[in-house]
């Protein structure tokens, strides 16, 4: 049976929800097999599932950052039997492959989001295809995301992107301050085929592809997929799932 391990971030906080976790299951010798608690904020999930992408393990969040959309409120008294009543679900990641300007082609993953952004103070000048079909052939802007499901009630939302359900089967894909044309609002598309972004000027209007939080600088090309062949298992309180979590965004939207 795999023994339960605990990750935190370095503050104070996290550091002493990880000693009060620890001790509630060694006292009760609370077993759940192939579970990683992690403690922290976002970026330290994200950090997090990347790192452990290949081990079929399931992922339970605890917040201790701010925000926390991907994590779950902490409870010193109910944490366990939070953790053993907790719904799963599984998100696949983004794939990204680039061609940069060394002629080197690289791969990524990202559990939120592809951010194409400008490099320079030149917007960005872009065509975007998917599959074999041309989405825009131009488009002028500070630049474009991809996002997942999962990913898009975070940067994608400040970006005025659409919300999408967990259970979609969708990307969106939202431009960054669009100049040209200026009321382009971006487009929903299925998981299923290849997003296409292509820089039509590096020398003049350079620009950087970033996975999350790895960045590669003087892209010419850049290629998003869902890559199906990854299930992340995040695990979440059965009162706050992630969908319910999505849903309120969705209304929150709305309302505003």
């Amino acid at each position: 049976m795999s023994k339960i391990h605990i990750i935190s971030d370095n503050n104070k906080k996290s550091i002493k929800f990880k000693r009060l976790i620890k001790n509630k299951i060694n006292k009760s010798k609370f077993i759940f097999n192939n579970l990683i608690i992690v403690i922290g904020g976002d970026g330290f999930m994200l950090q997090a599932l990347k790192k452990n992408i290949d081990n079929n393990k399931f992922f339970y969040g605890v917040n201790s950052g701010n925000y926390g959309f991907l994590m779950n409120k902490f409870s010193s008294k109910n944490i366990l039997k939070n953790i053993s009543k907790a719904k799963m679900i599984s998100i696949s990641p983004l794939e990204m492959t680039v061609n940069s300007k060394s002629k080197q082609k690289k791969k990524f993953l990202a559990i939120n989001e592809i951010s194409i952004l400008r490099q320079s103070r030149q917007a960005a000048s872009l065509s975007i295809k998917y599959g074999s079909k041309q989405i825009i052939k131009k488009l002028v802007s500070d630049g474009v995301l991809v996002s997942t499901p999962a990913g898009s009630t975070a940067y994608n939302l400040s970006v005025y992107g659409p919300i999408l359900s967990l259970n979609s089967k969708k990307l969106s894909i939202a431009p960054i301050s669009p100049f040209r044309p200026r009321r382009w609002k971006g487009k929903i598309v299925n998981d299923k085929s290849l997003i296409s972004i292509r820089n039509l000027n590096p020398i003049k209007r350079p620009i950087s592809a970033v996975a999350d939080n790895y960045e590669v600088r003087n892209v010419k090309k850049v290629n998003v997929r869902s890559q199906k062949k990854i299930s992340l298992k995040l695990l979440y309180n059965s009162n706050s799932s992630l969908e319910k979590k999505i849903k309120l965004e969705q209304i929150k939207k709305e309302i505003r």
